[in-house]
């Protein structure tokens, strides 16, 4: 009698459970306590509908613990402003001319995006709307709605022009979400144009995870016309690349093929010049070990989490280190202290390099300086040996300028860290050397130390009269800076 009940209650478990599974949905399903209107950008109105991944975004307005990343500290618990030209001295002088070598700070938190543009010199911001390009969701809406009235509108005018409630809004949940389905997605014109210029038009889930980020994490230029004024909204200098293979050669030979793709002017050279911003993107997708194992961007830096019973992708975005190498654990089983020394170690070889090519690109820099200083007094230089320099120097500029705006030091991707430095060296070195020849070839003695005058450059800068803050110098990690430093 007991086997037969057994039997029975063994049959009814069995038919329930397979009425339960036809049932069930095939994938977990996020809970969602309403719908979002379509065209809804504020993010008080998505977290209704999705309160714990608003929650969790909203933390990107709290600052970190201090002390748990050595280079990017730029929003720690002691609420100091790191100043990167304080930070890396050469760069004041290289960025001199130009809204970055005035104020040029460590970011705050996504939150913060628009507000800190809108607090920084307002030399960052002279193109105009453009310039919001990636700080506010209503970029591309406004201008496919009112075009070049919009782009080319004095900065805080463009702002003005948003709602209210949304005029020091950053980056907001409708870059990233399709409002119906929450499927990611790209909101941001110039990415669209990047991605189809490289064929990348139908991208995978897991690369969208990489491609929502790099709707910011990228290098632009803003295109302008001969006047170097601006004459349309930013462009990617992707023409010359393919999906991981975004090189800085690429970028670099896009950047200098024509007049519309010159920002601005360097002072101690005169040469109008391109530049290069945050290109976190190119450089980690650029065949890095992390890249290649198939890893995204929300991976390291939006790892899965768990509130309550729910677990979600944590919207406080930022460096593993902030989150004591928690992402890292997901893959790797050293213990978490082993981790972040492996990344100091790739961290420290990066800024030495980026020391080295920063000084010997600034030396150069110098002495092209002196060059047309003679060419003023009616010295003729060796047409030949000139132009090789100032070619040979713009490279090296550039290459600095990548792996300095690069926000990882060298971590995304070591090894091609190790190399775009490694060329710069040798690129400003070579410079230098044919600008020696021609000084010499017109009898002008120059010194063995060149004489880089970096206070003329850091300090009193811009409306605010920025000084030079030695204390955030970052010095050679391996005790060489007086090979490169002329600071006292």
């Amino acid at each position: 009698m007991t086997r037969k009940i057994d039997l029975t209650r063994i049959a009814m478990t069995l038919v329930l459970s397979v009425f339960l599974s036809a049932c069930a949905p095939d994938r977990p399903e996020q809970v969602k306590t309403g719908e979002i209107p379509k065209g809804e950008f504020d993010p008080e109105a998505w977290g209704k509908v999705y309160p714990l991944h608003y929650e969790s975004w909203k933390k990107t307005q709290e600052p970190k613990p201090v002390g748990l990343s050595k280079y990017k500290r730029g929003f720690d618990e002691d609420n100091i402003v790191y100043d990167r030209l304080s930070q890396l001295p050469f760069s004041a002088l290289l960025y001199n001319g130009w809204g970055f070598g005035i104020e040029y700070n460590e970011p705050r938190g996504h939150y913060y995006a628009l507000t800190d543009q809108i607090e920084i010199d307002p030399s960052r911001t002279k193109a105009g709307g453009v310039c919001l390009a990636c700080k506010n969701p209503y970029h591309k809406t406004y201008t496919e709605k009112f075009g070049m009235k919009y782009l080319k509108a004095p900065f805080m005018e463009a702002v003005s022009m948003f709602p209210e409630k949304m005029q020091k809004s950053g980056p907001a949940c409708i870059d990233c979400h399709e409002p119906s389905t929450m499927g990611i997605r790209p909101n941001k014109s110039h990415l669209e144009r990047g991605l189809a210029m490289i064929g990348k038009e139908k991208p995978g889930q897991q690369e969208l995870r990489t491609i929502a980020c790099a709707q910011c994490h990228i290098t632009y230029f803003v295109p302008r016309d001969q006047d170097m004024k601006v004459s349309g909204d930013v462009n990617l200098p992707w023409s010359k690349s393919s999906w991981g293979n975004i090189s800085v050669e690429n970028i670099i030979e896009d950047l200098l093929s024509d007049y519309q793709r010159i920002e601005w002017t360097q002072k101690v050279t005169g040469f109008g010049m391109p530049y290069i911003r945050h290109p976190e993107f190119e450089f980690f997708t650029r065949q890095s070990t992390h890249f290649n194992a198939g890893l995204a961007c929300a991976d390291c830096h939006m790892p899965y989490t768990r509130s309550g019973v729910s677990k979600i992708s944590d919207h406080n975005v930022t460096s593993p280190l902030k989150r004591e190498m928690a992402a890292c654990a997901q893959c790797h089983t050293e213990a978490a202290s082993w981790l972040k020394k492996q990344v100091g170690i790739i961290q420290d070889r990066t800024a030495s390099l980026l020391n080295r090519a920063g000084y010997a690109t600034a030396s150069a820099a110098k002495l092209i300086e002196r060059v047309h200083a003679e060419k003023e007094k009616g010295f003729s230089p060796d047409p030949a040996l000139y132009e090789k320099a100032v070619s040979l120097y713009k490279h090296a500029f550039l290459r600095v300028v990548f792996i300095g705006a690069e926000n990882s030091m060298g971590f995304h991707n070591p090894s091609e860290a190790g190399r775009i430095m490694g060329d710069a060296i040798r690129f400003a070195s070579k410079s230098e050397g044919l600008l020696r020849q021609i000084l010499a070839m017109g009898g002008f003695p120059v010194p063995e130390k060149i004489d880089l005058e970096l206070p003329k450059y850091l300090d009193n800068r811009g409306t605010k009269k920025l000084m030079f803050k030695k204390e955030q110098e970052l010095p050679d990690p391996f005790g060489l800076e007086s090979l490169f430093s002329e600071l006292p």
